[in-house]
């Protein structure tokens, strides 16, 4: 199977993220997933959490990587993974945020959309991950169990509130 990958370097600043959902949607265009495709939105709010995460939670540099795995081809299957690496080896950290709280649920939102995530050491710091699979009808992605890996350890999806506060 081939796989394309593309990266972009994100500067520790929360403009960044405009700049990385603007360069992720054109990448996305590139590789056959269409600008109004659900998928493309789905893909867009990931990557906009990752790296408001990376960015605000650490004030560091990140990396963000997209990889297209399968046939590349608008309709095609396959699988597209996310990926933002930053310096901070802090692991995710689980917050639980209540009713009015303007922030804490990022890393939910990555559960509830995303078909498998989680985390590894990626040189001094970290990688956060997700991936979404390519071809199902949008209703199928909650279908069957998520697969969540922490820290290389794969673990059944977790029944608390994740947050966006990784450091």
């Amino acid at each position: 199977m081939q796989v394309l990958q593309v990266q972009l370097e994100v500067g520790p600043d929360p403009a960044e993220v405009g700049r990385a959902r603007r360069w992720a949607r054109s990448r996305l265009v590139g590789s056959g997933i269409g600008d109004d495709e659900p998928l493309a939105e789905t893909l867009i709010l990931l990557i906009s959490e990752l790296v408001t995460n990376a960015v605000v939670h650490t004030g560091c540099p990140a990396v963000l990587r997209m990889l297209f795995g399968g046939g590349g081809g608008a309709g095609e299957a396959g699988t597209v993974r996310v990926e933002v690496a930053d310096t901070s080896d802090c692991p995710p950290r689980p917050r639980h945020a209540e009713g009015d709280d303007t922030n804490g649920r990022g890393l939910e939102l990555v559960d509830g959309l995303a078909d498998r995530w989680g985390w590894q050491p990626e040189g001094a710091g970290k990688q956060i991950w997700c991936e979404v699979d390519r071809g199902g009808p949008a209703g199928s992605r909650g279908a069957s169990p998520k697969v969540v890996v922490q820290g290389g350890e794969v673990r059944e999806p977790p029944s608390c509130v994740f947050t966006d506060n990784l450091a």
